[in-house]
C-alpha cells in the first residue's frame, strides 16, 4: 500500500474572520444545515466521541441527537465504557468530519447527564426496535455469542407485543457535551488550510476568537 502517494485537493471553500458569528454553535447549526442539504455526506450527525480513563484514552463514533444553545446531546448506556469513563472524567473531546465538504469541527469541553425527563421523550420517540435493542444490550459488557442478543430481542418482542412505545431502560440517557472550545476547520490548498477557534472566556462568559496555524 502507498499510503504516502495519497492525495486529497482540498478546494471546497474558505474560512474567514468574516465569517464568524458572535456564537459558534449558530455557526456550528448553519454547518450541520450545509452537511445534511449535501447528497455525499453520509449520517451529518456522526460525531467521534473520545473519552479519558486513568490517562488512557478511548474513542468511538455516536450519533448526534440534540443541540442546544448550552451544548450537545447523544444518548447511551450509563453502563457503557463511554459513559463510566465521562462519569469519572467528564472532560470530553468531540469531531465531526464531513470530508466531503473539506470540513470538521472539533469541539472540546465537559459532559454532564441531561435530565431523565428529556431522556425518557427522546427514548419514546425511537422506533420500538431501537427501544428493544436499548433493553436487550447490556452495552460494552462481554457475551458469550449473538445469540445472547438474539434471544433477548425475541423474549422483548413477545414481552412488548402490544406495546409500540416501552418504559426507558433506568440505565439509558442522555449526556450534554458543554463546550468550552470549538474549532472550525476548512480544508484549503496546498495544506494551507483555515483553521479558526472560538474559546469561552471563563470570567467573562463569552467567546474569544483566534486563527491558528495549519
Amino acid at each position: 500500500m502507498e499510503l504516502s502517494n495519497l492525495r486529497e485537493h482540498y478546494d471546497k471553500g474558505e474560512l474567514l474572520e468574516s465569517d464568524l458569528l458572535a456564537d459558534p454553535i449558530q455557526l456550528f447549526m448553519l454547518w450541520l444545515e450545509a452537511a445534511i442539504a449535501a447528497d455525499n455526506v453520509p449520517e451529518p450527525n456522526m460525531m467521534v466521541l473520545a473519552t479519558s480513563f486513568k490517562g488512557q484514552p478511548s474513542s468511538r463514533a455516536v450519533l448526534l441527537k440534540g443541540l442546544e444553545p448550552s451544548g450537545f446531546i447523544f444518548y447511551t448506556n450509563y453502563h457503557s465504557r463511554k459513559a463510566r469513563e465521562i462519569l469519572d472524567n467528564p472532560k470530553v473531546s468531540v469531531s465531526f468530519n464531513w470530508l466531503a465538504m473539506h470540513r470538521q469541527v472539533r469541539i472540546e469541553g465537559i459532559a454532564e447527564k441531561i435530565s431523565k425527563e428529556k431522556s425518557t421523550k427522546y427514548f419514546q420517540s425511537r422506533p420500538k426496535g431501537s427501544q428493544i435493542g436499548a433493553w436487550a444490550s447490556q452495552q460494552s459488557a462481554v457475551i458469550f455469542g449473538r445469540e445472547v442478543l438474539e434471544e433477548a430481542v425475541e423474549r422483548l418482542n413477545e414481552e412488548y407485543k402490544n406495546q409500540e412505545i416501552l418504559p426507558k431502560p433506568p440505565n439509558w440517557g442522555g449526556f450534554m457535551v458543554q463546550p468550552n472550545t470549538i474549532e472550525f476547520w476548512q480544508g484549503r490548498r496546498s495544506r494551507l488550510h483555515d483553521r479558526l477557534v472560538y474559546k469561552k472566556h471563563p470570567q467573562k462568559n463569552m467567546w474569544e476568537t483566534s486563527r491558528l496555524a495549519p
